[in-house]
């Protein structure tokens, strides 16, 4: 039997899997840290799992600690 492979049904943070990090890549990623974005949606912008964002951030010395403020300017 021989299996088929939806395309669209493999998640898009996969697709950049194996893949070398670009300098766009790495400002992105500067760039929603500072906006104090969750990982989660980190991931799904960049295309890239969770724990390969927390690799690079730490590679790159990004820090990903959430500040006191919520994040996306949130105001209560």
């Amino acid at each position: 039997m021989l299996l088929q492979f939806n395309i669209m049904a493999i998640p898009k943070y996969k697709i950049n899997s194996g893949k070398k990090w670009t300098k766009e890549n790495i400002l992105e990623l500067k760039k929603l840290a500072e906006k104090n974005t969750p990982t989660g949606v980190v991931s799904l912008k960049i295309k890239r799992t969770e724990e390969t964002i927390y690799k690079k951030a730490s590679q790159e010395k990004i820090s990903l600690k959430p500040t006191n403020k919520s994040p996306y300017n949130r105001k209560k």
